[in-house]
C-alpha cells in the first residue's frame, strides 16, 4: 500500500467527522449543498478540502420545501466530547495501520504475528536488491600500508576510539606503555556499542544513513605513526549490537514482540539490559554493512579486523526478541558459521579475528547465542574467548567467586579450547577420502587461539600480580601454540607492572 493510498483511505474516515465538528449534528429540517470550484464570499461558510474550494450554502427549507424551518443546531456538550474521543482513539490506530502495512510488512509476514499465522520461505515478499554488496566491491585492500614486519606473538591492549582520537592519550600515555612494556599491537574501536563508526568512512550505507562520528580525526595520520614503531594496529569492530543502524533501518533490527505496534518503527525495538538495539544476524543486508566497513577499514592500513558481538542477543528480555530475516528453525550456531564463512570469502586475504564468549571453550552447546567455537576455528586467523575470570558463573570448578582464581580459570579454558581445535582438525583429517580434498586441505586455515584477560575490577579489585597470572596461565596452556592475548581494560588505563617486558 503507497502512502497516498494510505493517506486517502484515512481521510475518507476523518473527513466526516471533520465536517460534524464544523456544522454540528444536522436536525431532518436541513439541506446542505455543495458547489465545487466555487468562489467564496463573506456570507457563504466556505471551506477548502484537501486544496480544494467548496462553498456551503445553508438554505432553510422554505427555500426548497414549503413550510420548513431554518437549518441545523450546534453541537450539544457531550456530541463535542464524542467526536473529541473519536479522534484520540484514531490518532494511535492510524499510526499502528500505518506501521503495520508500510514499515513492518516484512515482519509480519514472516512472523505471522499479526495474523497468527506461521508463513513459509515461500510465500514471504521479495524484497529489492540492496546494493550495497557491489558497491562495497569496489574497495581495495592497499596490503603496502600494513606493518611489513607484523609480530609474531600479539601482546595488545583495548583502546576506545576516544582514546585512540586523543592526541593527549596516544602522545602521553600510550607512548609510555609501548616504551616500557612488552605492548608491540593495539586494539582501536572502530564501530563500538553505539553504532557509530568512528571515523569519516566512505562506506555508502555508512554515509547514507549518517552512522559515522569523526571521533578519530587523523586516523591514517595515527596507523602511520604506531607503524613507524612497529607497532600492529586491530581494527575492534561491534557488529550485531549497533542502534546506530537500527535507528536507522528499523526493518533490519530485532523487535519486541511483546510490545503493541507503535507510531514510529524504532519504538517496538527490542533492547538490551543496557537498553541496546541490535540487528538480527540472519539478514544479508546487516552482514554485508558491516563486511563493507570491514574492507573499508583494511584500505586505511589497520592490520587485522577484530570481530565482536558476532552472535545473538541476550542479557535482556530474550523471550520478547523476534527476527525480521531469522526463521527460527535454523540453529543459532549455524547462522553464525554461515556468517564466517561469507566473512572470509569477501576478505580472503586479510587477517581476521573473532571474540567468543569465554565460556565457549568449555560448553558444547551454542550458549543460546550462537557461538561454539569449533565453528570458527577454519575462517580465522585468531580465535578470542573473552576468558576473564570474572564473567564465570559461581562454583565454576569449584570455585564460590572465580574472579578470585585467574590462574586456574584462564587456564582450564585455554587447555579446554586448545584440545577441541585440535580434536576438531583431526575429525576433519579422517573425513577426507580422495586427493582433490587434500588439495583443498591445504588451502585451510588453522585458527591461533589468541584470548581477551581482564585488567579491571570486576567480582574482585584486579592487582598486577592477578593480571600476570592470566598472560602466565595462557602462556602454560597453550605451549608452542602461544600467539599472545589482547588485555581488556574499559577506561584504558593498564597495570605497566603486569606487562613489564622480560
Amino acid at each position: 500500500m503507497t502512502e497516498w493510498s494510505f493517506f486517502v483511505i484515512i481521510m475518507s474516515i476523518i473527513a466526516p467527522v471533520v465536517q460534524r465538528i464544523e456544522y454540528g449534528f444536522s436536525k431532518p429540517k436541513m439541506e446542505v449543498r455543495f458547489f465545487p470550484g466555487a468562489h467564496f464570499d463573506k456570507l457563504s461558510a466556505g471551506k477548502s478540502y484537501g486544496g480544494r474550494s467548496s462553498m456551503v450554502e445553508h438554505l432553510s427549507v422554505a427555500e426548497v420545501v414549503a413550510g420548513s424551518s431554518p437549518v441545523g443546531h450546534p453541537m450539544e456538550l457531550v456530541e463535542k466530547f464524542i467526536v473529541a474521543m473519536f479522534i484520540v482513539l484514531m490518532v494511535p490506530i492510524v499510526g499502528a495501520l500505518y506501521f503495520s502495512l508500510q514499515v513492518n510488512q516484512q515482519v509480519a509476514l514472516q512472523t505471522g504475528s499479526m495474523f497468527g499465522a506461521s508463513l513459509s520461505n515461500s510465500v514471504l515478499p521479495i524484497l529489492p536488491e540492496n546494493k550495497l554488496a557491489e558497491e562495497s566491491d569496489i574497495v581495495e585492500v592497499d596490503f603496502s600500508k600494513k606493518l611489513q614486519n607484523p609480530p609474531e606473538i600479539i601482546k595488545a591492549i583495548y583502546l576506545t576510539s576516544w582514546s585512540a582520537g586523543s592526541s593527549k592519550y596516544v602522545n602521553g600515555y600510550l607512548e609510555s606503555i609501548l616504551k616500557n612494556t612488552e605492548i608491540n599491537a593495539v586494539v582501536i574501536d572502530i564501530k563500538d556499542y553505539t553504532g557509530y563508526v568512528s571515523y569519516l568512512s566512505q562506506v555508502p550505507e555508512v554515509v547514507k544513513y549518517k552512522t559515522s562520528k569523526n571521533i578519530i580525526t587523523d586516523l591514517s595520520g595515527l596507523i602511520k605513526k604506531l607503524h613507524e614503531k612497529n607497532i600492529y594496529v586491530i581494527a575492534r569492530l561491534s557488529v550485531f549490537e549497533d542502534p546506530a543502524f537500527a535507528r536507522a533501518r528499523p526493518e533490519l533490527a530485532v523487535y519486541d514482540s511483546s510490545l503493541p505496534w507503535p507510531l514510529v518503527a524504532r519504538e517496538k525495538l527490542w533492547k538490551d539490559n543496557n537498553g541496546l538495539y541490535w540487528l538480527d544476524p540472519s539478514s544479508k543486508e546487516v552482514q554485508d554493512y558491516n563486511i563493507a566497513i570491514a574492507k573499508d577499514a583494511l584500505s586505511r592500513g589497520f592490520d587485522e579486523i577484530n570481530f565482536d558481538y558476532i552472535r545473538f542477543p541476550s542479557d535482556g528480555k530474550t523471550k520478547n526478541m523476534a527476527f525480521p530475516y531469522w526463521d527460527g528453525i535454523t540453529p543459532r550456531h549455524l547462522v553464525m558459521r554461515n556468517f564466517f564463512e561469507r566473512i572470509r570469502q569477501e576478505l580472503p586475504d586479510a587477517k581476521l579475528s573473532v571474540d567468543l564468549f569465554g565460556q565457549s571453550t568449555i560448553s558444547y552447546d551454542d550458549l543460546g547465542i550462537g557461538q561454539i567455537i569449533e565453528d570458527s576455528f577454519e575462517y580465522f586467523d585468531y580465535v578470542c574467548p573473552m576468558v576473564y575470570p570474572s564473567h564465570y558463573a559461581t562454583n565454576f570448578l569449584s570455585f564460590k567467586n572465580p574472579a578470585l582464581y585467574p590462574y586456574d580459570v584462564v587456564k582450564y579454558s585455554m587447555d579446554t579450547a586448545l584440545q577441541r581445535e585440535n580434536n576438531y582438525f583431526k575429525l576433519k583429517e579422517l573425513t577426507v577420502v580422495d586427493e582433490s580434498e587434500n588439495k583443498e586441505k591445504s588451502k585451510e586455515i588453522k585458527a591461533k587461539i589468541r584470548p581477551w584477560l581482564q585488567d579491571f575490577n570486576m567480582g574482585a579489585v584486579y592487582t598486577t600480580e592477578m593480571v600476570k597470572e592470566q598472560i602466565t596461565a595462557t602462556k602454560d596452556a597453550l605451549g608452542e601454540n602461544y600467539a599472545g592475548y589482547l588485555m581488556w581494560n574499559p577506561s584504558n588505563v593498564y597495570k605497566q607492572g603486569a606487562l613489564a617486558k622480560e
